[in-house]
């Protein structure tokens, strides 16, 4: 008798660009079909749809806020049974928790998407519209909180009371392989830095631009990236007077092409989920530099072979002029390192056999 297929419903805010997006419905989309019955189900408008999913049943709700679809939530999970619910990003966690009281025959799974205690720290706009203490009531509902770093696992499990039972730590895959870039020698060449992040304060552009500021060699600084903050980032680039210097891009689809022609990765942030960016990067072959912050750093980068990370300015400066005079990194090396960890099939059974455990 054929085993029945496990029912999932993925529940995202939209998928338009950013991390979570990506990540979950690249999940959904690569499930064995033999085994699961996957379901993107989204609370916004498909017209801000940019991720191209093939062989995936997609529900748009087409909803203004994730608040506004709480009715069609309860009415989906009424009608459909899903086995498990997976939703991302915290707001979205902690309203589909509250749901979940009313469907108790269903196991619900939050993918955290950030270190919230750090993240809360250096940027207060981020934070939830629903205040801490709902966020921990919500997060003891769910039947199990997917933790993308040791660092977020860690804050779930001290600061938010999550059980250690039910927080998971599954990392990021690599979504997509891309061709290695060739080695070149730095000294012929302008030393070529990029960063590709939204223009947020926990992002921490102030600090690369500082670094950047205090060199003594000539650079080509490429910022991909849009947010709030970007008037505040092109004052600190008036005031470094690195105007000449820059290159700025608000969006693009070909965030590979400019990975492989830098350099070296600017990685600024003060806090992190699990920068996939880094992946990215680091496979092309483009090594990175970023200041010590929670997040998965530590599970990403291995200290002078895939990138280099600095406690602090002083010490970010010397690493980009030690790296001027050395370039000490091999994309091949570079790239090995996450393809040997971060490899999409081995993170994607991780899942699989997590949403087996829980209904079994």
């Amino acid at each position: 008798m054929k085993q029945k297929k496990i029912r999932i419903t993925f529940i995202l805010p939209s998928l338009a660009a950013g991390g979570a997006e990506r990540i979950l419905s690249f999940i959904a989309q690569e499930l064995n079909k033999d085994d699961f019955e996957p379901t993107l189900l989204i609370t916004g408008y498909e017209k801000e749809t940019v991720y191209q999913l093939k062989e995936l049943n997609i529900i748009y709700l087409n909803k203004s806020r994730v608040l506004k679809s709480v009715f069609s939530l309860a009415k989906y999970f009424k009608k459909n049974k899903p086995d498990i619910v997976v939703s991302s990003i915290v707001h979205l966690n902690t309203l589909t928790a509250f749901i979940s009281i009313a469907f108790p025959k269903i196991k619900f799974v939050a993918r955290e998407a950030n270190v919230l205690t750090t993240l809360n720290k250096h940027n207060p706009y981020t934070k939830s519209f629903f205040p801490k203490f709902m966020v921990k009531i919500a997060y003891r509902l769910v039947d199990c909180i997917i933790c993308q770093s040791k660092d977020m696992q860690k804050d779930m499990i001290d600061n938010y009371q999550v059980d250690k039972s039910k927080a998971v730590l599954i990392n990021n895959p690599i979504t997509k392989l891309y061709p290695l870039k060739p080695e070149k020698n730095i000294k012929k060449n302008v030393f070529k830095f990029i960063t590709v992040a939204r223009l947020s304060k926990e992002k921490g552009h102030d600090r690369i631009l500082e670094a950047l500021s205090k060199l003594d060699f000539d650079f080509k600084y490429t910022i991909i990236g849009n947010g709030p903050e970007k008037e505040a980032v092109f004052n600190k680039i008036k005031s470094y007077q690195l105007e000449n210097a820059i290159e700025y891009i608000s969006f693009t689809n070909e965030v590979h092409t400019y990975l492989s022609e830098n350099d070296l990765f600017l990685q600024g942030s003060y806090v992190e989920g699990f920068p996939n960016v880094l992946l990215e990067s680091c496979v092309v072959g483009t090594p990175i530099l970023a200041f010590d912050a929670p997040g998965g750093l530590d599970e990403i980068i291995e200290q002078k072979k895939n990138g280099l990370v600095a406690k602090n300015i002083e010490e970010y400066v010397m690493y980009l002029k030690a790296l001027h005079s050395d370039f000490i990194f091999n994309p091949n090396t570079v790239s090995q390192i996450v393809k040997d960890r971060f490899e999409s099939h081995y993170i994607v059974s991780q899942y699989e056999n997590l949403f087996k455990r829980l209904v079994a």
